[in-house]
């Protein structure tokens, strides 16, 4: 039997992952260029808190393509190839300091977007590629 519908509820996204070649590099990029704190490090994954309860996910490309059984379960394998994209949420007043930041630090810059609804997006690239983007408020009905 299925549970009721208001037991069905998805309370927010938790985490996001992204697959990167050279993980050294790929956690001075988050936490020196982006300033999210790293609560994990390791050589296959390493974690950042990316605010709100989010996390994000570094892993070694095709490091995780096996399941990983422990003691107390079995995280499946999986693997992401290709640029990758996700997005942060930022305050509205935070949009011009980060443009300024990033140009500053030299960061591959992709473009920039204003939304019907008055958000706006800056789209960069992190060390392996991958479209990053930092979104205001606006950008969906929800956000």
């Amino acid at each position: 039997m299925t549970a009721p519908y208001t037991a069905l509820t998805i309370t927010g996204l938790l985490e996001t992952s992204l697959y990167v070649d050279d993980m050294a590099r790929a956690v001075l990029f988050y936490e020196q260029v982006l300033h999210l704190p790293c609560m994990q490090r390791g050589e296959v994954l390493s974690v950042f808190d990316a605010g709100r309860q989010g996390v994000l996910l570094l892993f070694k490309r095709g490091a995780s393509k096996a399941d990983r059984p422990n003691s107390h379960g079995v995280v499946p394998g999986h693997d992401g190839s290709g640029p990758l994209h996700m997005a942060f949420a930022i305050p509205a007043e935070s949009y011009q300091p980060w443009l300024h930041h990033l140009q500053t630090e030299g960061v591959p810059f992709r473009g920039e977007m204003t939304w019907p609804a008055g958000g706006r997006s800056l789209y960069f690239e992190d060390p392996d590629g991958h479209l990053l983007e930092f979104a205001t408020p606006g950008l969906w009905p929800n956000y």
